[in-house]
């Protein structure tokens, strides 16, 4: 009994110090204390194993023994093995900030390093611009004639556009700009998002670009010449950086750039013989001034002895000898601005590199930079803000759509979609905000805009499918009154852009993570590359303690015991304590992976993008946590939280069950098992109850609809009829329609009404001659079916309208007349 209760005991207590990474001298107390009362109480089996253990982590753990026979062993070890990190990757690692999420990657997040992120709201002036510019831009937009009619903006659009400086959000107030936050940046480009090709107008230009490379590494001369010009529209600008053999391996540039003179005007001047071709760039065919990327060379080392200089940056006007540029590509389902550029033996000076010469071959470090920032505010703004009109649309259509007697709402085929939808859209809007509220308070998070562009614009996929789906007819029968289906159809674009969803999630988040967010990694990295033997041992030991903390704290928090403190109370905190316990595997598997799979885990990108994607709801959840503890909460949204954090969590629990399934060393998945997920997985998808509540909520005129539809464009006083408005409106008079519904339905059930009275209408009528209904209900039906009949109307055209060659129209029933004929024998 004794051996047993020590046993107990140094398990016990060798977990307690693996949790608090207290360090080898600790174990060895422990070790050696219970030892020696094995032997003092006669228990001398489990004593002398007890002390041969001490003696062990003694000589392995205690620095001064380790370092004269262990280190040296393992260092050379690992020069052998540690993956060789580019100069192109070392450059994206070391881009940015690092925050929330390395606290994901340590196993033991501290929350309140989360919190700290103060929330001071938007300024009273952007407020005035989200409602007011904002709303009239929206109000200007209707999707059937720019995506079909004009290919455009309407041309009032765009001066207004440029009038009231939506192009010059980012830029500084002193240079003529808006100077707006990065949270007000987002809310913009969510509220433009009731078109999709409004949104990408604006949101380019203060996105990766000319305006934000300016900003941060122009010239004062380039600063002071171009800033005022964008931020009022007298420049419209583009970046070239990808190309028909350029895409995601954007460093793989084959356009180039030449050091050489030119005689100008008698002159003669040192600068650039450019040679590019680029694709797929957005504003190309507009643009006035144009970013680009290209390697540059200098062959007669003009500037130097190196002749490769490395990918450098230049701002070129339009107008420039030997560039093309104003053909359009045809994006899918949306006509934003976006074509190639060519240009051959083009001359530029010196002083059009941006940052002049100093910042030549700085061009991939200033893309990356600027990356970590633009990527997690405009396509994951525009992905959020096309939830929430969807959401809304979808609400609004599936109470006033009625079959079988009923809105099509209280159907739990169709709640069970309006309830998905309902909480990607929230989990994007607490994502994305509070990302950018850190942003604001200075942050560069490079490894969370991976996470942001691939996971919402994959969520607005999902989104965006099931609004076809609840829709029906009404959405794949294109039209003016069609405000779904060409968005709808336009979602590969962000899905592709500014790095493929398939590139992201399989080698950027785990992959760009694993080093940049990793408590040790870099500085073991850092230690092989110096040779300094002394910094590697302080580096690997403590990513050993590390590991045994992690296979600690996730083993036991497993079964419940020792639960993390969190700064959360009510419902929050069990999903706080849920993201400890899985952070603390995660980063025992990321460990893991890297250790048995070594430079292997490259290619091995099915793993790292499971790793990624735990990563990625572990991120999320927190920020749909963050966002609950600060914000106002209404009546309902309690099972928005529910519903969304355990979507979440299920998730990421299951791709921990296909990391342990897939790594190639099966004895080594078994045992993360055993440890991550000792009894087995805690988190089921939201039950059934939650999805009906949910849906009911975002269907009706209630606080949680209103709250998730807050500062969209949701008024109906602009240029084009405002659908969410209009549905809104119908929702604030339904419950009183729904009770002359029911009256008159149960009326006619009954045989009390004419059995011809099929349609709504007819039984108003009816109902109104029985004296079922008085006349004020009665005009209230005739206005209120009205407006239902006109949302759930769609669109027909002429038999030729979509014949572009009516030469090879097809006359199949000899009688059809086409449109101008017909207009014309009726003007006869």
């Amino acid at each position: 009994m004794l051996t047993l209760f020590l046993i107990v005991l140094a398990i016990g207590g060798l977990l307690v110090v693996m949790r608090r990474e207290a360090g080898a001298p600790a174990a060895l107390v422990v070790l050696g204390v219970l030892g020696l009362v094995g032997l003092l109480l006669d228990a001398e089996v489990v004593g002398v194993l007890l002390l041969i253990g001490a003696a062990a982590v003694a000589v392995a753990g205690l620095p001064v023994l380790r370092r004269k026979w262990l280190t040296p062993r393992l260092f050379a070890t690992f020069k052998k093995v540690a993956p060789k990190v580019s100069a192109t990757e070392r450059t994206a690692l070391e881009a940015g900030s690092v925050s929330w999420d390395g606290e994901l990657f340590s196993g033991k997040p501290q929350w309140e390093k989360l919190l700290a992120f103060k929330d001071e709201g938007l300024r009273d002036g952007e407020k005035a611009f989200l409602a007011n510019q904002c709303a009239k831009a929206a109000g200007m937009c209707n999707a059937w004639d720019i995506a079909q009619e004009r290919a455009d903006l309407p041309q009032q659009l765009w001066d207004y556009l440029k009038k009231e400086g939506f192009f010059g959000m980012i830029i500084p107030k002193e240079y003529g700009g808006l100077g707006f936050s990065a949270k007000a940046q987002s809310m913009v480009l969510q509220k433009l998002s009731a078109n999709e090709t409004l949104m990408v107008t604006v949101g380019v230009p203060n996105s990766l670009g000319p305006g934000e490379l300016l900003l941060k590494y122009g010239t004062q001369e380039q600063k002071d010449h171009y800033l005022p010009r964008l931020s009022d529209g007298r420049e419209i600008p583009c970046f070239g950086l990808t190309g028909p053999r350029a895409g995601s391996d954007a460093t793989s540039l084959p356009d180039t750039g030449v050091v050489c003179k030119q005689t100008i005007n008698g002159e003669e001047v040192l600068g650039l013989r450019l040679n590019f071709e680029k694709r797929w760039i957005t504003l190309a065919p507009i643009a006035t001034v144009v970013g680009l990327a290209f390697r540059l060379f200098d062959p007669e080392k003009l500037l130097g002895d190196e002749e490769d200089r490395g990918i450098t940056l230049a701002l070129i006007p339009r107008d420039t000898a030997g560039m093309e540029i104003g053909r359009r590509h045809h994006p899918i389902g949306s006509p934003f601005m976006n074509g190639p550029i060519i240009g051959k033996d083009v001359f530029v000076p010196l002083d059009t590199i941006i940052g002049g010469p100093d910042m030549i071959g700085q061009g991939w470090r200033m893309l990356v930079e600027c990356l970590s920032i633009g990527r997690c505010i405009t396509l994951p703004s525009g992905a959020t803000g096309t939830a929430r009109y969807a959401l809304g649309w979808s609400g609004g259509f599936t109470r006033v759509r009625r079959q079988f007697n009923v809105p099509v709402a209280e159907m739990e085929g169709v709640q069970e979609p309006l309830a998905r939808m309902a909480a990607l859209a929230y989990i994007s809007q607490a994502t994305v905000y509070q990302t950018a509220n850190m942003i604001d308070h200075g942050e560069k998070p490079a490894v969370p805009s991976a996470i942001l562009k691939s996971q919402l614009t994959e969520f607005q996929r999902v989104l965006l499918s099931d609004a076809m789906d609840v829709h029906g007819g009404k959405a794949v029968t294109l039209g003016p009154r069609n405000y779904l289906g060409i968005g709808y159809s336009a979602n590969p674009v962000a899905i592709t852009v500014e790095g493929a969803n398939i590139m992201t999630r399989n080698l950027m988040i785990f992959g760009q993570g694993a080093i940049r967010c990793h408590p040790y990694v870099l500085d073991e990295l850092a230690a092989k590359d110096a040779n300094d033997m002394k910094a590697f041992d302080k580096a690997f030991f403590g990513h050993a303690g590390l590991i045994f903390g992690n296979a600690a704290r996730a083993f036991t928090l497993g079964f419940g015991i020792g639960k993390a403190s969190v700064p959360f109370d009510g419902p929050a905190a069990a999903y706080a304590q849920d993201i400890a316990r899985l952070s603390a595997g995660f980063g025992l598997c990321a460990d893991a992976a890297m250790a048995s799979l070594g430079s292997a885990l490259k290619k091995r990108e099915m793993i790292s993008a499971r790793l990624g994607d735990v990563l990625s709801n572990l991120y999320l959840t927190s920020m749909v946590l963050k966002q609950w503890q600060a914000g106002c909460k209404v009546e309902g949204e309690e099972a928005l939280l529910h519903y969304s954090c355990r979507f979440l969590l299920q998730r990421a629990e299951q791709a921990f069950v296909e990391i342990f399934d897939n790594l190639p060393n099966r004895a080594l998945g078994k045992t993360l098992n055993a440890v991550v997920m000792p009894t087995g997985r805690r988190w089921n998808k939201p039950h059934d109850d939650l999805a009906r509540d949910i849906a009911k909520r975002i269907s009706t005129h209630s606080a949680l609809r209103t709250k998730l539809l807050e500062n969209t464009w949701d008024t109906d006083d602009g240029e084009q009829r405002n659908p969410l408005a209009r549905y809104n409106a119908l929702l604030v008079d339904y419950d009183r329609a729904e009770a002359i519904y029911r009256t008159l339905n149960k009326a006619y059930a009954k045989g009390e009404l004419p059995q011809t009275a099929l349609h709504p209408e007819a039984r108003v009528e009816a109902g109104l001659e029985k004296g079922l209904i008085n006349e004020e209900d009665a005009d209230f039906m005739r206005t209120f079916e009205a407006e239902v009949l006109e949302m759930l109307t769609v669109d027909d055209f002429a038999y030729d309208a979509f014949a572009k060659n009516k030469s090879t129209l097809i006359d199949h029933n000899g009688k059809t007349t086409s449109a101008p004929q017909q207009e014309e024998e009726n003007v006869k």
